[in-house]
């Protein structure tokens, strides 16, 4: 039986669509309800980030219950490696537990010294395959992972992120088998804009018992293309997308039509849904996905 409502539509082999929501650099809990509301008819669930890039931004868990309590809009829980330990991260996950947020991503996290505080020690007890297996424990053995008793485990479905796009994406495949082994139920993906990524992830997992959601992010302008191709692992644009951008008299207009195509392409390539990160153009990701031909 499915624990969420996000878990719930990608079992019914409904093509699920979730957003992200991004924590403002400060307490203004009026920018967690905006970006709610502007997604919630649109996305089934939204992911809440932890602290990306190793940007100081508010702590996950607010906006997750702001969100889930106040907008109605149900919530991806963001966990990274980084900055807990084991300890601090089993307290989290009960406190969310506790909140009623049913659905879990466990990420590695990017390094301090991507961030605003590149003088901050990582933590990186766990790797993000020992974490899956950390919230395994939790949900489904009941117990913390020295294996003592919960009076109540966290009911949640676990996700992972994939990087499709690497090269080789050989070692990438084998940590998502481990990750799946661990107790993974789903998986979202870093940003892809290329359809030949999205036809050889299909080859690669087909042989895996998991839903994957492809991520997309609107390219705002031609220098955030050339900025994502050159600093993002793993991350192509093709040339015709930079070019389109480049020559558009509304850039926003092609914006939206890329991103539009590319999540036509995701359905029609059978993918059970996407994760869609609408980087500030969260009041266009409507517009996005009935231009898709989707609903």
């Amino acid at each position: 039986m499915a624990v969420s409502k996000f878990m719930e539509s990608i079992s019914s082999k409904e093509f699920t669509i979730s957003g992200e929501v991004d924590p403002p650099k400060g307490a203004n809990r009026a920018t967690i309800v905006h970006q709610a509301e502007l997604l919630k008819p649109h996305v089934v669930a939204a992911n809440v980030t932890d602290n990306p890039l190793g940007i100081v931004i508010m702590n996950t868990l607010v906006p997750c219950h702001i969100m889930q309590n106040e907008v109605g809009l149900e919530a991806v829980y963001q966990v990274t490696c980084r900055d807990r330990n084991r300890i601090a991260i089993q307290s989290d996950i009960l406190g969310a537990a506790a909140l009623g947020i049913h659905n879990v991503l466990a990420l590695t996290g990017d390094h301090p010294s991507l961030g605003d505080h590149p003088q901050a020690k990582p933590v990186f007890d766990l790797g993000s395959v020992e974490l899956v297996d950390l919230l395994r424990t939790m949900v489904h053995d009941g117990t913390d992972y020295a294996a003592n008793k919960l009076d109540i485990a966290p009911e949640m479905a676990i996700g992972v992120a994939l990087s499709p796009g690497v090269d080789p994406v050989e070692p990438e495949i084998m940590k998502l088998e481990k990750k799946i082994e661990a107790g993974a139920d789903f998986a979202q993906t870093q940003c892809v804009y290329d359809t030949k990524v999205l036809e050889k992830m299909l080859d690669a997992t087909s042989h895996l018992d998991l839903p994957i959601l492809p991520g997309i992010a609107p390219l705002k302008s031609v220098g955030m293309a050339k900025f994502m191709a050159a600093n993002v692992p793993g991350v192509t644009v093709p040339k015709e997308m930079i070019d389109t951008l480049k020559n558009a008299k509304d850039v926003k207009d092609a914006t939206i039509e890329i991103t539009a195509g590319l999540l036509h392409d995701i359905k029609e390539l059978g993918f059970p849904g996407v994760h869609i990160m609408p980087v500030g153009m969260d009041a266009y990701v409507g517009e996005i996905i009935s231009r898709a031909g989707i609903r």
